[in-house]
């Protein structure tokens, strides 16, 4: 008999998450699968019962949550010989991954996703020996979004990040050197991003030419921000042409370096990451995804 696992965070959701787990577990059964339910309680659990799937030999993982449930589960699947097909039931405030999966953000819709027949071979970004899923940003405003409340995503979406952006106006950019396939920046900026995806803090047309198996890190470098330029670059944000933005460079790679000569730190996947150095790099078509069957 297959094999499923469900990762759930029982605070994603609010009470409507156990009553998602039973849909699932529901569907699951009559898909044929023994299916086994674990919840998380704390950092790293997510990870651990993603892990022990690999090495069970699971054949489907579901991730019921948010952005920072999928990051945990996916590092269970990091240089495992076994990667079972991983599900995505979305139910956080922003679900860059399952926006540029085109998997409903309507959690019940979602769910029925699990019984498609389609599967895509998806990118993975690789950060100090951690997966990351979405995308990798530094610099001062990167710090600044990290502290982006979970109401205030719920009430504003990606506007949420637009808000807490123009507070960091006052902060200085900071001195970052940025190296790339060969190639060298050097320079202040307040703001570095590295995207897998097309989504990035729910605006859907930040990277519009990245395809999650392009085998490419999409990358951003904000040389300045004043009001007015804060204005216009989220202007372009909003309708896809921020790699056009005069005060952005634009680049595409498969390995970038990130250093600062003082102290920075970052942001992944929506979340507090570690300070820099950092080095990226990119595993193409990792992992498995069930995705919605095509009209």
């Amino acid at each position: 008999m297959k094999q499923a696992m469900i990762i759930i965070n029982p605070i994603s959701g609010k009470e409507d998450a156990l009553e998602h787990v039973r849909n699932v577990e529901e569907l699951l059964h009559d898909a044929g699968y023994k299916v086994t339910v674990n919840e998380t309680a704390k950092e790293g659990d997510a990870t651990h019962f993603c892990k022990t799937a690999c090495d069970d030999g699971y054949d489907l993982v579901v991730s019921i949550g948010g952005d920072g449930t999928l990051h945990e589960t996916i590092n269970g699947l990091i240089d495992q010989d076994h990667r079972p097909k991983l599900g995505v039931i979305p139910l956080g405030t922003v679900n860059d991954f399952a926006r540029a999966l085109q998997i409903p953000l309507n959690p019940e819709e979602a769910i029925q996703t699990l019984t498609s027949t389609r599967v895509k071979n998806v990118d993975m970004g690789r950060l100090n020996g951690k997966l990351f899923a979405n995308v990798v940003a530094t610099g001062s405003l990167a710090e600044t979004l990290s502290s982006v409340s979970s109401d205030d995503k719920s009430k504003f979406g990606a506007l949420a990040y637009f808000k807490e952006g123009i507070k960091d106006l006052r902060n200085p950019a900071q001195p970052l050197v940025i190296q790339h396939d060969g190639e060298t920046w050097e320079g202040q900026s307040p703001l570095f991003l590295a995207a897998l995806t097309n989504s990035v803090g729910g605006f859907e047309k930040l990277a519009p030419d990245a395809a999650v198996d392009d085998g490419l890190l999409h990358c951003f470098i904000i040389k300045d921000l004043t009001i007015l330029n804060t204005i216009t670059i989220g202007i372009s944000l909003l309708v896809g042409s921020l790699k056009d933005h005069k005060d952005v460079v634009y680049f595409t790679a498969k390995n970038v370096s990130v250093r600062s000569l003082e102290s920075v730190r970052t942001n992944v996947d929506g979340e507090e990451g570690p300070p820099l150095p950092i080095e990226l790099s990119i595993i193409p078509r990792h992992i498995q995804v069930i995705v919605p069957e095509e009209d």
